[in-house]
């Protein structure tokens, strides 16, 4: 969707130095910027009707790559909020280099943590908790998350936290503990194969639960 990659790039400007060395008659020093410990991408997926043929993840798109605290809250406050969706639409953040399809190297064996969501509000809370949870380093298995998405749809909202490494139960586990306490959720989470998934053969109740 064009409009969301102008407003990415209009989003990112704002965060320069350069602009912010104007402020003043341009006699205010610029801050340095705060770097984040790793870049993150943010992807959008505005789901239309496909087109006869079309492959799963045409319409998937990148929209911004970012690596600073300034450069992520100008892109989370004025694009990548859930409300701002509507209809079938998935807003993503991912490790810079990270793509939020099965078939990336880094996400083949993995799976995801899924948490549903019917409140507007309660999903955008969860959603930011977690986008800050990500980009602060927040989770001791850092290294095996790979991205969260956040899905709008009219039958209700989902989260999904995607890992790298499935197999491992004891990883994904402390994982799923860690998330429930970032978001504050009660319920029971469940995660899923990716290759179940693929087969459309998911395992009832999912594999693991915390």
């Amino acid at each position: 969707m064009a409009e969301v990659e102008a407003s990415a790039a209009a989003a990112a400007v704002e965060t320069t130095p350069e602009v912010a060395a104007t402020e003043g008659g341009g006699a205010a020093e610029a801050k340095a910027p705060h770097k984040l410990h790793r870049q993150w991408t943010f992807w959008y997926d505005i789901q239309s009707k496909p087109k006869p043929g079309a492959a799963w993840g045409t319409s998937l798109k990148k929209a911004y790559t970012f690596g600073t605290v300034e450069e992520f809250w100008s892109l989370y406050d004025q694009i990548f909020r859930p409300s701002k969706l509507s209809g079938n639409a998935d807003f993503h953040l991912f490790k810079a280099g990270v793509e939020p399809k099965w078939e990336d190297p880094e996400c083949a064996n993995g799976g995801k943590w899924t948490v549903p969501c019917n409140r507007k509000a309660t999903f955008e809370t969860m959603w930011l908790e977690t986008l800050m949870a990500l980009i602060g380093e927040q989770f001791d298995e850092t290294e095996e998350i790979c991205g969260i998405v956040a899905s709008v749809r009219q039958r209700g909202d989902k989260l999904a936290l995607w890992t790298r490494t499935a197999s491992n139960e004891a990883v994904q586990v402390n994982i799923g503990k860690k998330w429930k306490d970032v978001i504050d959720y009660s319920d029971k989470l469940t995660y899923t194969f990716h290759d179940d998934s693929r087969r459309e053969k998911p395992s009832r109740g999912g594999r693991y639960t915390v």
